[in-house]
């Protein structure tokens, strides 16, 4: 099939890297739903006559079911979903806020985890299909200042993983996305240096290259950050709890 037929759903496209990647699918032919809460943005995206909008809330299960089926009706099918829908703000990771740890868990995690289990059954039906979850390299460890973020992102990538055997024998492929610094609403919060900060359509392109051609089972990215915090990943405790205290500003 030609990428010209194909149909993707992306979910968190209303800003930074969901709507970027969105608009990029557009320009290579794809045909876009897109979903976010904020329906205003998604009804100007809608302007491009590859994306079509379908606004919703990801923590609301009957919500996403619904969104689904209707894309389903509309489109008649999708090739690639890609839930990329995420919060964070880190003035509320400084210490322990129990009840915004829990709603940064809920959109993050337990959002795409209501995604996932949508398409569960009609993608292994028809044994075939890709799912995509945009996680960080903020999951790869603990890191200061990220009592609700970095969890809910290490959780995803856990979540990718194990789910990843499962899809695989209805032919269905599983990948995980781990940006580093992307500038975004959300990384403009930032109050400190971000190393190697890329633009959303680096980010869309490196997304789109990795899931239509590689197809590996990680896309990360920019390389320099991602390849040693991975390095950091197999550091003992010891030495690693080190590093990061000399590192990182108090």
């Amino acid at each position: 099939m030609s990428e010209n037929h194909k149909k993707v759903w992306i979910t968190g496209a209303s800003s930074g890297i969901g709507k970027a990647v969105a608009e990029k699918f557009a320009k290579e032919g794809w045909k876009v739903a897109i979903s976010a809460r904020r329906r205003e943005i998604l009804e100007e995206m809608s302007n491009n006559d590859k994306i079509f909008s379908y606004p919703l809330d990801v923590t609301n299960q009957d919500q996403v079911n619904n969104t689904f089926n209707k894309i389903i009706e509309d489109f008649g099918g999708l090739d690639l979903c890609i839930f990329s829908s995420g919060t964070y703000d880190p003035k509320n990771e400084k210490s322990i806020d129990v009840d915004k740890i829990k709603n940064v868990i809920n959109v993050n995690f337990i959002g795409v985890v209501n995604c996932v289990k949508s398409v569960e059954k009609n993608f292994k039906q028809k044994k075939s299909g890709q799912i995509s979850i945009v996680s960080s390299i903020a999951g790869y460890r603990g890191l200061p200042n990220s009592s609700g973020y970095g969890p809910s992102k290490a959780a995803l990538t856990n979540f990718a993983e194990s789910i990843y055997f499962d899809f695989k024998k209805f032919n269905v492929n599983v990948s995980i996305i781990s940006p580093g610094f992307i500038k975004t609403p959300l990384t403009d919060k930032n109050e400190f240096s971000m190393p190697f900060l890329e633009t959303p359509e680096f980010a869309a392109k490196k997304i789109f290259n990795g899931l239509t051609k590689n197809k590996s089972f990680e896309i990360h990215f920019p390389k320099p950050l991602t390849l040693l915090l991975k390095f950091f990943r197999i550091l003992p405790y010891k030495i690693y709890l080190f590093l990061i205290d000399k590192t990182v500003k108090r």
